[in-house]
């Protein structure tokens, strides 16, 4: 008996899921993936500011309760399509939890089509923004053990 392929959108996650085990902040480990027609175009992980410390190396920068020293995933995603000259309009992004706001706004602002993400994280304006604007969110939720 054959065994059963992933289908798109898990095979998708699950490397989001990988390449959120490059993240630097143990606070919350992040990846993103964007693809579209199938194909990777960029992935990225929460981390610092290029050549700056990361907070597994110096520690945490707190603010408000939020920890303000890293550049999230998706916008790193988003900041390595444009250092590498890959247009990300019209594709879909698998994040392993769902964008806070300033994420959602970068993605949008990109052109995403679809979000597909994992855990829920903290902001409920997504949803109403994305039914604004036609971006599909996705959610997938936890792999299954």
């Amino acid at each position: 008996m054959p065994r059963p392929r992933a289908s798109w959108d898990d095979y998708f996650m699950a490397i989001a899921r990988e390449v959120a085990t490059r993240s630097t902040c143990d606070r919350k480990h992040v990846g993103a993936v964007v693809v579209r027609d199938r194909m990777i175009l960029t992935t990225g992980y929460n981390g610092s500011v290029r050549g700056l410390p990361h907070c597994d190396d110096d520690g945490h920068l707190m603010e408000d309760g939020h920890c303000v020293r890293t550049v999230h995933a998706e916008a790193n995603a988003i900041v390595q399509a444009a250092r590498n000259g890959v247009r990300v309009e019209g594709a879909d992004i698998y994040v392993t939890a769902s964008p806070c706001f300033s994420c959602f706004k970068l993605v949008a602002n990109a052109g995403v089509q679809r979000i597909v993400f994992g855990e829920f994280y903290r902001d409920q304006r997504i949803f109403e923004v994305s039914q604004r604007l036609g971006i599909e969110l996705v959610h997938l939720g936890e792999p299954s053990a």
